[in-house]
């Protein structure tokens, strides 16, 4: 017996199923995905964006961008046959990876809460924010997701010194939801 089929979701992208098996993976850091399902359907889907809007014109449109990666993942769950109504949500990612820089991460978790609310889609779970990167695996049929913190994955000084004071964590911490 052979075990799931993984599907990686990277940067700017989405991916929808209605195949039992099928999983949808990806990594994150400041980064959001949205795991959005219609259980009596069957059917979910999940993206990958980068930042919570365009800077410019220029970006309207793109897929890296959080509300056309939104609109996108949403019109391809209508055409596999999801209900809006029946529409539901997980959020991940949006972690600050960089002590020195803008908090890109919290930009992109609020977006994405806001936008879930403007739309009337309800967020079942979270995990949002905190300085670890994320490996998310989703199950589109179930909407069951679950989550491997990863220590250390970025390459900020500041970030790994204030972690290496916090009370030490397990080097796998599995979150299942």
């Amino acid at each position: 017996m052979t075990g799931p089929q993984i599907l990686q979701v990277v940067q700017g992208e989405y991916r929808v199923s209605d195949t039992p098996g099928i999983r949808l993976s990806t990594m994150l850091g400041s980064c959001v995905a949205a795991c959005l399902w219609d259980d009596r359907r069957g059917v979910g889907g999940m993206n990958h964006f980068l930042l919570a809007q365009a800077q410019d014109r220029r970006g309207r449109g793109d897929i890296r961008y959080g509300v056309h990666a939104m609109e996108v993942l949403i019109n391809a769950l209508l055409r596999a046959g999801a209900q809006r109504g029946r529409l539901q949500a997980k959020l991940f990612g949006g972690a600050k990876i960089a002590a020195n820089l803008r908090d890109i991460g919290a930009s992109n978790a609020e977006f994405a809460r806001r936008f879930l609310r403007t739309e009337g889609i309800p967020c079942r779970a979270e995990s949002l924010g905190g300085t670890l990167a994320r490996r998310v695996i989703f199950d589109p049929v179930t909407g069951q997701a679950r989550q491997l913190l990863i220590p250390n994955a970025d390459l900020d000084e500041a970030a790994r010194a204030q972690r290496a004071a916090a009370p030490a964590r397990p080097q796998t911490d599995i979150v299942l939801f």
